[in-house]
């Protein structure tokens, strides 16, 4: 698999090689797999244009983005979305790879700002050091390549991810759905969470919304702030909120 458009720009590091394709408006992250790891449009580089990513924007029917900790940056998108629409957040980036880092900023509109954050370092050991309580929502969308990067599945992490956040706060995980009810750390999500909400995405996502207090929002309600979120994101959560449902693993 090749990714679409005309190679621009490449790089290396330890890991591998960092690419950038362009294909007009689109622009186009890889890691030398041929996946797409991220997808920008030039013109809108707030606008999510992957399925997977707009259903972690689910999260935000359930908490405000005030203190947010993004773990693995990749072309920026998310932290994009969100340092755009919500002016008054305040955004934490740990990302593994100063190349990855740079190549946002070159290529993808990564923005410069006071309010944005950004540490060049492995997310568990960030977690390790971290101030307890500190993030009101986490989103772990950690992958190289080789794909997943298998920590942000292990009971450690999930439990380091659950102490950062706040009283009320949310974890944000991108997975497969292969990982569904396989993996130890996903699992553990039980002991530590009481709202748990998934979401089967097209192409084979699986996303995952974890919640340090229960949610006591009625579908008549998350469907009412979904077509107000939907009205400020540009683009509509409807598909992805029809397939949120309840999880236990």
């Amino acid at each position: 698999m090749s990714l679409p458009g005309k190679e621009i720009h490449r790089t290396f590091d330890e890991l591998g090689p960092i690419q950038v394709f362009d294909d007009g408006n689109k622009r186009y992250l890889g890691f030398g797999s041929g996946d797409e790891q991220s997808c920008l449009m030039k013109t809108e580089p707030q606008l999510l244009l992957h399925e997977y990513a707009r259903s972690m924007m689910l999260v935000l029917l359930f908490h405000k983005p005030e203190n947010v900790t993004f773990l693995g940056l990749g072309g920026s998108c998310l932290v994009s979305c969100v340092h755009h629409h919500f002016p008054d957040s305040m955004l934490k980036v740990v990302e593994l790879r100063q190349g990855v880092v740079d190549t946002a900023y070159r290529f993808f509109q990564l923005p410069r700002d006071e309010r944005l954050d950004i540490s060049v370092m492995d997310a568990g050991r960030y977690l390790r050091k971290a101030k307890r309580g500190t993030s009101d929502l986490i989103f772990c969308d950690l992958y190289g390549p080789d794909g997943l990067d298998e920590q942000q599945l292990e009971p450690m992490f999930i439990e380091r991810c659950y102490d950062l956040l706040s009283d009320d706060g949310w974890l944000v995980l991108n997975c497969w759905q292969n990982h569904r009810g396989e993996a130890e750390g996903l699992r553990s999500l039980m002991d530590w969470f009481p709202e748990i909400k998934v979401c089967s995405v097209p192409g084979g996502n699986w996303t995952i919304l974890a919640g340090k207090k229960p949610n006591n929002l009625s579908t008549k309600k998350l469907e009412e702030k979904a077509r107000n979120l939907s009205e400020i994101l540009g683009f509509s959560l409807s598909s992805s909120l029809k397939r949120l449902e309840d999880y236990s693993f």
